[in-house]
Order: structure tokens, then sequence, then C-alpha cells
């Protein structure tokens, strides 16, 4: 497992996406696959630095952990901001023309419906949302 924190902000997204790559360059993951991540990771991580804090910063920690059977990747997203569970909000109603539609939570149905796995939990003070994709 590796771990990187960084101060929840918009810029450190990219380092973030960089980071989980790194990762995934060592397993040889298809683009297609890093694609889902890297979007997830930015619409995570995008909220976190967006909402957390606000309208301070603070840390938020990324773990990466590579699982053999089957071989899979196991990102999670640790910060100690405002208790959030994303998962709680029903999703959008995507037959909905976008001007009917309602702002807010395409973003995390998109990370639903592309990873393999999404869990959250509220412990010890910090927001813990981990997601799974397989490689």
């Amino acid at each position: 497992m590796k771990e990187l924190t960084v101060d929840a902000t918009v810029a450190n997204i990219e380092q973030v996406t960089e980071f989980v790559n790194t990762q995934l360059g060592e397993r040889g993951c298809s683009p297609k696959v890093q694609a889902q991540i890297d979007i997830a990771i930015d619409e995570l991580f995008g909220n976190i630095a967006s909402y957390a804090y606000n309208p301070e910063v603070g840390p938020a920690t990324v773990r990466v952990e590579l699982i053999e059977e089957p071989l899979s990747i196991v990102i999670t997203f640790i910060d100690h901001g405002v208790p959030y569970d994303p998962l709680k909000n029903e999703d959008p109603d995507i037959k909905l023309s976008a001007d009917e539609r309602k702002i807010g939570g395409l973003g995390i149905y998109m990370v639903k419906k592309t990873m393999d796995g999404i869990s959250y939990e509220y412990k010890n003070g910090q927001n813990i949302l981990t997601i799974t994709k397989k490689i």
C-alpha cells in the first residue's frame, strides 16, 4: 500500500492523479480503465477540495493498494472535513435533459457506474471513501 497526503485543493488533483497512475503503470493497466479511474479521482478529490474544509484548506490522504486476486486497485480518500456521505444522495434522472435535471450528483453517479465497488464510512472524525476497480 502506498499513501500520499496533500492539501485538499483543486490544484492538487493533478498530483493525486499522477500518484495513482504511477501505481497503475506498474501493473500495465489498460488506457480505458486508467481513464475511468482518472475521472473518479477528479470527481472525488475535487469534491473533497471544494467542500470538506470550505472555506479553509485541510489535508487529504489518498491510499492506493493493489490486490492480486482478482487484479484490482483499491483507492481510499480520507479527509477530516465535514462529515458527508455522497452515496446517500439519490441518483440523478439521466433521462431528463440537462435543463430539467437538478444540479449536482452526476459526477458521483458516473463514479458509481464505472467502478466495481464504492463505499463510505465516517470513523474517528474522518470521511473515508473507497473505490475499487478491476484492472
